[in-house]
């Protein structure tokens, strides 16, 4: 099938029926079935879909799936044009307003839908998302740069080294805050390691993406980029910080720690929590009102401390039961210099890893332990299991997160490979990713059922 294709993915039974009813990808149309009429514009087919189905997208802006089995006749009332790009326009300058930069990586908040696979792609330039947010120009001054157009799972070292680089001088050459559009499913590895590699912040770096693609009604695209926007130019706090949907409904903002902060959803809206603290504010068109008493205030006279080093040569393990030793071993097989385990409980693993450890320890790998239950400390004192480990050499992390503290690694051993040097970098917090003690509502896991909670969840706030 070419581009030129007026079925676009559509084959099989699905492509015969389209043919007998004389349609092509982008009718308007009214398509009769047994089960009721449905009016919208025909969408081009995954070239992976099955073919019993023909795809609308609704006048509600949703698409709909209908099978070919049902569908009686169609009357087309107009043709549409396919259009991939959003017209890009002058963004207003106002001396009296911040001046914030966009860096921009891809993800989902700058992406459109590719309709010949079906999948989301990064292809919106930062000065294509302006022309669909003009609400932006009500907040800041904007000037983009785009940095990278992927997802955010290629997100690696290459790209967090020129991310920090590029926010750094962003910020030297005048920028009141940093907005760094990038996609959900990595962007707390990324806020924790520009934690470490952007230090002294005078001003806000905030990391911003949406769940939901700016084609779906319910994209949360506008509304976090304005949030973002707002805490960058204007926010009080002068930290890395990752801003998303507070409630699933349209009320609030929340900026999160970036070495707190984990996605916890696959497609929630709100799918970010701080874990073992409370989210650092809230923000809303209204501006950013703190929670947290204790934070870095903006104060444009500190200079910013690029510290741009990092290892690829870390892994991250999830210990399990029953695990074998040779996992460790490949590990050291393959010239990795350090390990942070997601242990059980307290910082646990089988004792089959005892040896494979010692061995990996005395080779010069740098074992650090965390704990996969998120909240909690890494308190290996307690059970034998956690002191024979911390014999053998294992370092525990505290409160540290594993994906924080996979990122810390990396970090820490791009500045020096020494045991005690690393050790001392490691367990010397920058910013909160090591506390002293989780605040009494750091750990609230809703559970449904409990009437309070259905109270809670009455009032939209999930």
């Amino acid at each position: 099938m070419t581009d030129e294709d007026p079925l676009k993915g559509y084959r099989g039974k699905a492509r015969a029926r389209l043919i007998d009813l004389g349609l092509r990808v982008w009718d308007d149309l009214e398509l009769k079935t047994s089960r009721g009429a449905f009016v919208g514009i025909l969408l081009p087919r995954s070239e992976q879909a099955d073919d019993q189905h023909l795809v609308l997208k609704l006048r509600n802006g949703y698409n709909v799936g209908v099978l070919v089995d049902v569908v009686e006749s169609a009357v087309v009332h107009d043709h549409k044009e396919a259009h991939y790009k959003i017209p890009e326009g002058t963004f207003p300058m106002d001396p009296a307003k911040p001046n914030v930069t966009l860096l921009g990586t891809g993800g989902t908040i700058a992406s459109r839908l590719d309709y010949r696979t079906g999948a989301v792609i990064p292809a919106f330039t930062p000065g294509e998302l302006y022309g669909a947010v003009p609400d932006l120009a009500d907040v800041c001054n904007l000037t983009t740069k785009k940095l990278f157009g992927i997802f955010s799972e290629n997100m690696g070292r290459e790209q967090w080294l020129t991310l920090a680089r590029e926010a750094a001088a962003a910020i030297e050459g005048g920028a009141d805050g940093i907005v760094v559009g990038h996609g959900t499913d990595t962007m707390h590895h990324t806020a924790a390691v520009m934690t470490f590699m952007l230090q002294d912040l005078p001003v806000p770096v905030v990391i911003v993406g949406s769940q939901r693609s700016s084609d779906r009604p319910s994209s949360d695209a506008a509304l976090n980029l304005i949030h973002a926007c707002t805490s960058a130019g204007l926010g009080p706090v002068a930290e890395v910080l990752v801003c998303m949907f507070g409630p699933t409904s349209d009320v609030f903002g929340l900026l999160h720690s970036g070495t707190r902060v984990r996605k916890m959803h696959s497609s929630y809206r709100s799918t970010f929590r701080t874990i073992g603290e409370t989210p650092v504010a809230m923000v809303s068109r209204d501006g950013v009102k703190p929670i947290r008493q204790k934070f870095r205030a903006r104060d444009r006279s500190r200079k910013v401390k690029l510290v741009d080093t990092w290892d690829d040569r870390v892994s991250i393990v999830y210990y399990y039961p029953n695990m074998k030793g040779d996992v460790i071993d490949s590990l050291v097989e393959r010239g990795y210099k350090g390990v942070v385990i997601a242990g059980t409980g307290l910082g646990h693993v089988n004792r089959p890893l005892y040896e494979p450890l010692r061995r990996a320890v005395a080779a010069g790998l740098h074992v650090y332990m965390t704990v996969q239950t998120l909240w909690g400390f890494a308190q290996m004192y307690v059970y034998d299991t956690g002191r024979d480990l911390l014999e053998i050499g294992v370092v525990p992390l505290s409160n540290m997160l594993p994906e924080v503290a996979y990122m810390k690694l990396g970090w820490a051993l791009g500045q020096s490979q020494e045991r005690e040097e690393v050790k001392r970098i490691m367990l010397t917090p920058i910013a909160d990713e090591i506390t002293e003690r989780e605040p009494p509502n750091g750990y609230v896991v809703l559970q449904g059922g409990i009437p309070e909670v259905d109270e809670f969840l009455a009032r939209g706030y999930r």
